[in-house]
């Protein structure tokens, strides 16, 4: 046995070293301790570790996600391309199970994306989602009492009844953020679009069709596809988030003091409760 066998590959001379971060779940800022959520807070440190090693030719970022708040999208999206730019390095972007949406706007960061033939991509619009309460606290005798300085301080409360000028000022919104979406989908893709009606309408495909549709470069797995590149001695290694001496998250990860302290948890259930319900849906649009 050869005495370089025993030493670890990342510090093999031999070895080429490729970053992988993993961009992995619902798109959202702040989260809960069940489940911090994937924010610029939340991956802002592995980013930062992966981009500054200097013997890495490239950053492998590894997208599943069904996406989520739009700023925090555009926030992570817009660091990577920082850090990319600042370091020199090449972006290469795959998706595992899907790169929806948000998701999609992080793969954008990536020099190139590729993506399974059964990934799903896409998704280049914008939804709203809630639930009305309204009937369901006057069954219970509830009485809802709200006010505001401001005729507009509380539209589209869940507890009553939906208005359609309301309705109508949330649809200026969304074709705003949709408009930038777009533009980021445009600059990122160029000439490589298929001229399709449906391209922003927010539909999905598989990768292999959005490879026709110019959405990605490329159909393949992560591991042939470096090995391809960098040769046989191509190593990946994940970067994941620092976690503090008892194994838990740093506080900025999306993990609050409060909960950190373990306080106030049985109030943080219900709402937990909620949200868990809603990234299921968010999932479940794309058969996963």
């Amino acid at each position: 046995m050869e005495l370089k066998s025993l030493i670890p590959m990342r510090f093999r001379k031999d070895a080429v070293v490729i970053p992988v971060v993993r961009l992995s779940g619902i798109i959202a800022a702040g989260g809960s301790p069940f489940n911090p959520g994937l924010s610029l807070a939340t991956c802002a440190n592995p980013l930062k570790r992966a981009f500054e090693n200097k013997a890495a030719p490239a950053v492998v970022l590894s997208i599943n996600s069904p996406g989520g708040s739009p700023v925090q999208s555009r926030l992570i999206h817009s660091r990577i391309r920082e850090l990319a730019d600042k370091h020199k390095k090449r972006v290469l972007v795959f998706v595992e199970d899907v790169a929806a949406s948000g998701g999609y706007m992080l793969a954008l960061s990536g020099d190139e994306i590729i993506a399974d033939e059964t990934s799903i991509v896409g998704s280049i619009g914008v939804v709203s989602a809630g639930f009305g309460f309204q009937e369901a606290i006057a069954k219970l005798g509830i009485e809802r009492r709200v006010h505001t300085a401001g005729p507009n301080k509380a539209i589209l409360d869940p507890f009553r009844p939906e208005k359609a000028e309301d309705v109508a000022h949330l649809k200026e919104l969304q074709l705003e953020i949709h408009r930038i979406f777009i533009d980021m989908v445009i600059a990122a893709r160029g000439s490589k679009l298929a001229d399709d009606k449906d391209l922003f309408t927010g539909l999905f495909w598989t990768g292999e069709r959005a490879k026709a549709l110019g959405l990605v470069d490329r159909c393949g797995l992560m591991g042939k596809i470096i090995t391809e590149r960098y040769g046989e001695k191509a190593v990946l290694q994940l970067v994941q988030p620092k976690r503090s001496l008892f194994g838990r998250p740093q506080p900025g990860i999306g993990v609050s003091d409060a909960a950190l302290a373990g306080q106030g948890m049985a109030a943080q259930i219900a709402p937990a409760l909620l949200a868990a319900l809603e990234e299921r849906a968010q999932w479940q649009r794309f058969g996963l």
